[in-house]
């Protein structure tokens, strides 16, 4: 990711939504590029619709891993192999993950720190946060790290702050994010980018109206 970018996710509550197509194409007219879902919520031969219009039309796409119990994660991974996905979001288990990922072009983007629950929240202090995201982000064939920042009980623009210098890769900052404020947030940590599904498609985005095409206009602006 060479600049600050906006991740539309097809998702509401952390699964692909049922009308996912049709918010695809509208993402697409509003001139998105950068385009995700999760590994749950639709069946795989609809995941490889999705993912085919994704790249038809010149997008980059994104799959985030919803599963945290390790055999769940493999399969997750396995199905992003098969679709080919460019980039790979979330996951705790980077050991198992990284051979399967060897050779495939994806690139990885697990979580930092200790998540947990459905929907996913982020647990522990700042300090452990980023001994974690510094770990991981460390690792060969670890392209950038997830994090769950508005997920957490913490200072978070402090904790984005720290985690982006730690890293020393991208960042991209996951969940809950709804205002422009927290946008800027983003942005001012260092992070490359950022995800909103669940705020979009409810019309929860400070907009001209709730509309999916106001709500992505908003956003776009507010990069």
């Amino acid at each position: 990711m060479s600049s600050f970018e906006f991740i539309f996710m097809l998702t509401r509550h952390d699964r692909t939504v049922a009308d996912a197509a049709r918010h695809l194409a509208t993402a697409l007219a509003a001139g998105v590029r950068h385009i995700g879902f999760k590994d749950i919520g639709l069946p795989m031969a609809e995941l490889e619709g999705l993912h085919r219009s994704i790249r038809d039309h010149g997008a980059s796409s994104y799959l985030e891993v919803v599963s945290l119990d390790r055999d769940s994660e493999i399969a997750s991974v396995e199905m992003a192999c098969r679709l080919g996905v460019d980039h790979l979001l979330g996951g705790t288990h980077v050991d198992d993950v990284l051979p399967l990922l060897e050779g495939t072009g994806t690139r990885y983007y697990p979580f930092a720190g200790r998540v947990s629950g459905h929907p996913s929240v982020l647990g522990g202090s700042i300090e452990e946060i980023v001994a974690s995201a510094r770990a991981i982000a460390s690792r060969p064939g670890v392209a950038g790290l997830d994090l769950l920042a508005y997920r957490a009980a913490l200072d978070v623009p402090r904790l984005m702050r720290a985690v982006c210098a730690a890293a020393g890769k991208p960042v991209i900052v996951a969940g809950s994010i709804d205002t422009p404020e927290r946008i800027a947030a983003i942005r001012a940590s260092g992070a490359a980018g950022f995800t909103v599904g669940t705020a979009a498609l409810d019309g929860r985005f400070p907009a001209a109206d709730r509309s999916l095409e106001s709500q992505l206009a908003a956003i776009l602006g507010a990069r």
